[in-house]
């Protein structure tokens, strides 16, 4: 027999910075509209998906 754990939700990276750029991206956490609106639908994989998708864009924009 089997037992499965449930796993905790991925927390939100929002960091209450909202402010859209040119392109719908957040200013503070750096997901798309789309993103930020998916959230709370989205699976723990999808949301690690689109924390890893912002963090990209960060680094784009800024560097490192």
């Amino acid at each position: 027999m089997s037992v499965k754990i449930k796993e905790k939700p991925v927390a939100s990276p929002c960091v209450s910075v909202c402010a859209l750029d040119e392109e719908d991206i957040c200013m503070g956490c750096y997901r798309s509209l789309r993103e930020i609106g998916d959230w709370s639908e989205l699976n723990n994989a999808a949301k690690r998906e689109v924390i890893v998708l912002a963090s990209q864009r960060c680094r784009a924009r800024y560097g490192s």
